[in-house]
């Protein structure tokens, strides 16, 4: 066969394939806005109707996440800080963001804002890097921090080129001088957190999973109330073997944090199965969602997704009747 059949050959199979790759891709577009379109969001007023909520931060490609229920504050990862071991050009973090926004929502009628807990869900600096800020801010108030202890055995080839070590001394040390203890081995047991009950997963990184990378330790977090119940997956990916370790344990949620952005190996079709969630939020933009992972969430799953990015930030708000309520541009409304 000459080079020239070849390549007639390649380019019949490449293109089909291409093109239908690309109708598919805008499919999953239009169907996702029509499941999103069936789930009412509106703009955040901060007029305090609702007292149980789960604030998803808007920090690009990174994870913040404020709990708030009955006037209790707790912190879920940080969101990206401003000394990203892995970036070599300058940028901008989100220090500022996270920081102005827990005082606009969390402070008290003395100007201090207190936080029940801070969990660091693992040592990537994109969900832990404004730590180091925040715990600089004297108003404040922090209770208690939980921190897995840093484990290089967990660690990949990349994770050792990326600091994650500097990087989770820092905030020790941080914490030192605050005086504010910190658990290594967080509860694994649900506990009560306002009218909430919350309850972490992998608290213990398994074995099994040494070597698998930092996303293998990955804490991930239950928020219940009532029949109502949200996952937030921090970094749990498939690829790491960590969705299948916690599916049957996690059981079914109504709101479900894509783990790990939305990037290939967030999800599988078991973890979904199992999970069975019936709204998505992503802590990224939505074209950045891998597409085999949005065709699955959409195509599959049904699920209409609420990405930070798009959203300027996206409250879950339980309210008593049982009813979950969505609102954005969170960043945009005045407390």
């Amino acid at each position: 066969m000459t080079s020239e059949k070849k390549k007639k050959i390649a380019t019949w199979i490449i293109v089909p394939l291409m093109l239908f790759i690309f109708l598919w891709d805008i499919a999953s577009v239009v169907l996702g806005n029509v499941y999103t379109s069936r789930v009412q969001i509106t703009p955040e007023t901060f007029d305090g109707t609702y007292s149980d909520r789960i604030h998803f931060l808007n920090t690009a490609n990174s994870d913040a996440i404020l709990l708030e229920s009955d006037g209790h504050f707790a912190l879920i990862d940080s969101g990206e800080g401003s000394f990203n071991p892995r970036r070599k050009g300058k940028y901008t973090g989100f220090e500022q963001v996270v920081i102005d926004y827990i005082k606009k929502v969390a402070a008290d009628g003395s100007g201090n804002a207190h936080l029940d807990f801070i969990l660091g869900t693992h040592d990537h600096y994109d969900h832990i890097g404004s730590f180091h800020a925040i715990l600089q801010e004297k108003d404040i108030l922090v209770d208690k921090a939980y921190f897995k202890a840093y484990n290089p055995a967990v660690e990949k080839k990349l994770d050792k080129r990326w600091g994650l070590e500097d990087v989770y001394e820092q905030i020790m040390d941080d914490l030192r001088q605050r005086n504010i203890p910190c658990e290594h081995t967080p509860p694994s047991e649900p506990f009560a957190f306002g009218n909430f009950t919350l309850q972490f997963f992998n608290t213990v990184t398994p074995n099994e999973l040494y070597g698998e990378g930092e996303n293998a330790a990955s804490i991930g977090v239950k928020v219940t109330k009532g029949a109502r119940s949200a996952f937030l997956a921090a970094d749990i990916t498939r690829t790491t073997g960590l969705t299948k370790l916690l599916e049957d344990k996690v059981g079914h949620v109504d709101v479900l944090k894509i783990g790990h952005h939305g990037y290939y190996g967030s999800g599988s079709f078991s973890w979904l199965r199992k999970l069975d969630p019936r709204i998505a939020v992503v802590t990224n933009r939505l074209g950045k969602i891998y597409p085999n992972e949005k065709w699955m969430l959409i195509f599959w799953a049904r699920l209409p997704i609420f990405a930070t990015v798009e959203n300027d930030g996206v409250i879950v708000s339980f309210d008593d009747n049982g009813e979950l309520v969505l609102t954005n541009h969170i960043h945009g409304g005045n407390a």
